[in-house]
């Protein structure tokens, strides 16, 4: 799986109001100052049929102050230091990690909850695809 940088300043806006993080997880506030880069994997450009729905939809996430989203940010799991993370809009999952470089990597989005769930529970996967990077 190869990786596409995605080129987006990015900014804290946790740190401008808490308003704007009302969605948001405790674990997400706390890595978010410290990002260093964004990556968007071929497989969810893939899943949002497209470039340009795929960083759009990465734009929103980092933003933070997207109220589309029923959830943002919500911590699933650790693996192998890599924090993965959730958000769900409009009945799709969005699923990303904050690797070990402190970089966020979208990794895929899921319109059914099951493959989700699948996904999700699959280690082995989610560290394939961080491996790849």
């Amino acid at each position: 799986m190869a990786e596409d940088e995605f080129n987006l300043k990015i900014k804290n806006s946790c740190a401008r109001t808490k308003e704007q993080c009302l969605n948001c997880h405790k674990q997400f506030i706390t890595v978010r100052p410290l990002l260093t880069g964004v990556i968007l994997t071929k497989r969810f450009f893939k899943d949002f049929k497209g470039k340009a729905n795929a960083e759009a939809t990465a734009s929103d996430i980092l933003d933070c102050s997207n109220v589309d989203y029923s959830e943002m940010h919500k911590f699933e799991k650790n693996v192998d230091g890599a924090l993965i993370f959730r958000d769900k809009k409009e009945g799709v999952h969005i699923v990303y990690a904050v690797d070990r470089q402190r970089r966020l990597v979208f990794l895929r989005a899921f319109r059914n909850y099951s493959e989700y769930e699948k996904f999700l529970e699959d280690k082995g996967e989610i560290r394939k695809m961080l491996s790849h990077l």
